[in-house]
């Protein structure tokens, strides 16, 4: 499937980690198979990013997740810059500290693109409570100093 890296990007920026966002990526794809011919000739990328984030609230409601995490993942080989490393972990440290929902509502509207309508029929919101999530959110990003001086360095390369 040619929209996996895409995909999974999508699910890590909702999880925090790369094993949950493949977990939650496969549950959806799973979940949305039997409905893919009709999918497929509409918009599917934008039905299975509205699906990934309508599993991953509900994930939040489950007793058992089926994996323990770690504090740490073993090394692995990287051809990602050190600042961008830096950088996309305090990103996601960052996200990781925000509420579910607006966490969910960031995702789609920045990294899917969707406009404030198609995240609140998305996500089964109105689209108020979208636009206050969103401003609370960004809100919360703006004043985390540990994401200001992690931007502050990047900018300063």
């Amino acid at each position: 499937m040619a929209a996996w890296p895409r995909l999974l990007r999508s699910a890590w920026l909702l999880t925090g980690n790369w094993h949950s966002a493949e977990d939650l990526l496969q549950t959806v794809l799973a979940k949305v198979y039997g409905r893919w011919a009709r999918l497929r000739d509409g918009a599917p990328d934008a039905y299975i990013r509205a699906a990934l984030a309508n599993t991953y609230l509900t994930w939040g409601r489950r007793r058992w997740r089926g994996e323990i995490p770690v504090e740490r993942m073993p090394d692995d080989a990287s051809t990602d810059e050190p600042g961008e490393v830096a950088l996309r972990q305090t990103v996601a440290a960052a996200l990781a500290r925000l509420p579910r929902r607006q966490r969910a509502v960031l995702v789609l509207r920045f990294h899917a693109d969707l406009t404030e309508t198609d995240t609140a029929r998305a996500l089964r919101l109105s689209v108020g409570t979208v636009k206050s999530y969103t401003a609370r959110a960004l809100t919360t990003l703006r004043a985390d100093p540990a994401l200001r001086g992690a931007l502050v360095e990047e900018v300063s390369w």
